[in-house]
């Protein structure tokens, strides 16, 4: 059985200033810990990660799986630091989903596929993190 890590923030920017931010590769190094994303944002297209964490080097991957400009953005992820084999089960999704919300938006990103409730508790609080930098980014720019 696989549990869900979740986080949820709210920005206040538009729904369309946080668009930009999760699919704009410079802006996403500024919050996603200075990873360089390549993908052309289209359904079924590889998305690929790349940095370096703890001084090593890395190069985590997927599939965009759904677009929905301004609403969702969902995709298929897998990172080699996980330690679980580059196979179909180990690959998780993550799901990004914007919603109007008292003037900005509520930022929630789900990912599946986590081993137990520990890692899924990990992974919250890792994109509890990494979305209050995106706040932060996205609302000084």
């Amino acid at each position: 059985m696989s549990t869900t890590a979740r986080a949820t923030i709210h920005v206040d920017v538009p729904r369309a200033d946080v668009w930009r931010a999760i699919t704009d590769p410079d802006t996403i190094a500024r919050y996603l810990f200075g990873s360089r994303v390549s993908t052309d944002w289209h359904e079924g297209s590889p998305i690929v990660y790349r940095g370096e964490w703890e001084g090593r080097p890395y190069e985590d991957k997927g599939t965009i799986l759904e677009v929905v400009p301004g609403e969702r953005l969902v995709s298929s992820y897998y990172s080699p630091l996980s330690g679980k084999p580059d196979v179909p089960e180990s690959y998780q999704t993550v799901s990004y989903l914007l919603a109007d919300d008292a003037g900005g938006t509520a930022v929630t990103v789900t990912q599946d596929g986590c081993a137990d409730e520990a890692e899924a508790e990990r992974m919250s609080e890792n994109w509890g993190m990494t979305l209050g930098s995106l706040k932060s980014v996205v609302e000084q720019t």
